[in-house]
C-alpha cells in the first residue's frame, strides 16, 4: 500500500523540522548560572571564559549569579530548568557531592544534573589577617589550640570547599575555630581583611589579589601536600608541617538531566574551545587556577564517582554539619 502524498509530505516536514531544531542549537542567548557571589572563584571562571564560550556557540552568554545555601540555590535552579541547553551551571564539589551529603532534604539530587566537562582545578590558600601576628601553619595551630573557638574562619558557605578545607584542618590538628559562612568567596575574604574573621581557606582567585605587597591578607600555605606551580611562593602542607593534609578542588560545567546528547556534546566542545584560548588560560593562571578539561562527558562522569567518595567521606569523618 502506497503512502498518501499528503502524509508523506507531513512526515518529511516533521523530519525536516526535527533536523532543523537540532542544527539550530543554539538560537538564543545562553544563561550561565554561578552559585556564588560576584568576585569569587566560580564567578571569575565564568566571566573569564564566557565571551570565548559565546563565540564558540555563536550566541551571547549571560553570567547569572545565584548565591546562597552553599551553591544549592543555583544547582536547584538549573536542575529544574528546561533540558534544552539554554540554562547551564558552573559547579564545584559543593553542589554535586557535599551538599547532598550534608542535607538529604535538598530539592534536587546530583542525578538531576548531567556532567559536561571539568573546567579548572586549583588549591585552596590558607590566609590570615596580618593583625593576628600568625605567619606559619604551626603558629595558627598553636593559636587555635591556646584559645579554642576564639579565631573565626570565613568560608563561601556551608559545604563549600573552603568549609571542608577548614574541617579537615581541624580534624587533623585539633585546632578549634568558629565557622562563619558567607554567600561567596569575595565577601568571605573581605571579612578577613576587615577583621570580622581572622582566617580563611579561600580560593586562589579570591585570596591572592589581596595577599603579598598589598598587606591586606597574609597567605601562609596552599592546601596541596606539595608546593603548587600555580602559587610557587607558598609552601605546601608537607613543608608547612602537616604532611597528611591535601585538598584541591575543581569547577565544572553541568546541564539539566534530559538534555539531548547532541546538545551536551556541543556545549562540551564549546567549553573546551573557550577554556583552551590563551587569553582565558592566562587570565585564570594569574589567579592561581589551572585549566583542566575532561576528554568527554563520560570521562567527567567517571571522575565524579571517585571524587564524590572523597568529599562524602570527608564530610562524615570530619563530622561536618550545617551550622
Amino acid at each position: 500500500m502506497k503512502t498518501p502524498p499528503v502524509f508523506l509530505a507531513v512526515g518529511l516536514a516533521v523530519l525536516g523540522s526535527s533536523a532543523l531544531a537540532q542544527t539550530a542549537y543554539p538560537s538564543k542567548p545562553i544563561r550561565l548560572v554561578v552559585g556564588f557571589a560576584p568576585g569569587g572563584a566560580a564567578d571569575q571562571v565564568a566571566r573569564s571564559m564566557s565571551e570565548a564560550f559565546g563565540q564558540a556557540l555563536g550566541q551571547p552568554v549571560v553570567v547569572d549569579n545565584k548565591p546562597g545555601n552553599g551553591s544549592s540555590i543555583a544547582a536547584e535552579l538549573v536542575a529544574k530548568a528546561a533540558p534544552d541547553g539554554y540554562t547551564l551551571l558552573i559547579a564545584s564539589p559543593s553542589s554535586i557531592s557535599v551538599n547532598p551529603a550534608l542535607n538529604p532534604r535538598l530539592a534536587y539530587k546530583p542525578g538531576d544534573l548531567l556532567p559536561v566537562t571539568k573546567m579548572t582545578t586549583s588549591p585552596l590558600v590558607l590566609a590570615v589577617n596580618p593583625a593576628t601576628g600568625i605567619r606559619t601553619v604551626p603558629e595558627l595551630i598553636a593559636a587555635a589550640r591556646k584559645e579554642p573557638g576564639k579565631l573565626n574562619y570565613s568560608t563561601s558557605g556551608n559545604g563549600s570547599a573552603p568549609h571542608l578545607g577548614a574541617a579537615l584542618f581541624a580534624m587533623l590538628t585539633g585546632a578549634q575555630m568558629t565557622h562563619v559562612p558567607y554567600r561567596g568567596g569575595a565577601p568571605a575574604v573581605q571579612s578577613v581583611m576587615s577583621g570580622d574573621t581572622q582566617v580563611t581557606f579561600g580560593t586562589s582567585p579570591t585570596v591572592l589579589p589581596h595577599a603579598g605587597s598589598s598587606g591586606r591578607l597574609r597567605a601562609i600555605a596552599v592546601s596541596t601536600r606539595e608546593r603548587s606551580p600555580l602559587v610557587p611562593d607558598l609552601p605546601g602542607m608537607r613543608e608547612a608541617g602537616l604532611p597528611e593534609y591535601h585538598i584541591e578542588f575543581w569547577y565544572g560545567m553541568f546541564v539539566p538531566a534530559g538534555t539531548p546528547p547532541a546538545v551536551v556534546k556541543r556545549i562540551h566542545d564549546a567549553t573546551a574551545n573557550a577554556m583552551q584560548q590563551p587569553s582565558v588560560k592566562a587570565a585564570l593562571a594569574r589567579e592561581g587556577t589551572e585549566v583542566s578539561l575532561s576528554g568527554s562527558p563520560e570521562q567527567f562522569e567517571s571522575f565524579l564517582v571517585s571524587d564524590g567518595r572523597f568529599w562524602v567521606d570527608l564530610v562524615k569523618n570530619a563530622n561536618v554539619k550545617v551550622d
